[in-house]
């Protein structure tokens, strides 16, 4: 079994900032991509910033660029999304995904964390 936990969310000040984690453990063979998403009530699940394993650029939405840092430690399986001048707006639940194989020769699957909440309010 594959599980994957966030933690390190909270409320927050606007302008403050929080650090949050996520590990995957279980029967791991290989992680590839990992990310953080977001979802605000009534609205699609959006991506936040990811990381790949390789050498290709990380990714940022537009809205947290300069903001927020995605940062991997592979020994740990973890990854951590650094999130600094917070804005009422980025209040929702962060997700985290894993790109993970639990096999060698198996196809990528995504797997993904309870999420956690953010709040970012006076």
């Amino acid at each position: 079994q594959v599980q994957v936990v966030e933690s390190g969310g909270g409320l927050v000040q606007p302008g403050g900032s929080l650090r949050l984690s996520c590990a995957a453990s279980g029967s791991i063979f290989a992680i590839y991509a990992m990310g953080w998403y977001r979802q605000a009530p009534g609205k699609q699940r959006e991506l936040v910033a990811s990381m790949p394993s390789g050498p290709m650029n990380t990714n940022y939405a537009d809205s947290v660029k300069g903001r927020f840092t995605i940062s991997r430690d592979n020994a740990k399986n973890t990854v951590y999304l650094q999130m600094n001048s917070l804005k009422h707006e980025d209040t929702d639940v962060y997700y985290c995904k894993a790109e993970i194989i639990t096999a060698r020769g198996e196809i990528p699957y995504d797997y993904w964390g309870q999420g956690t909440q953010v709040t970012v309010s006076t």
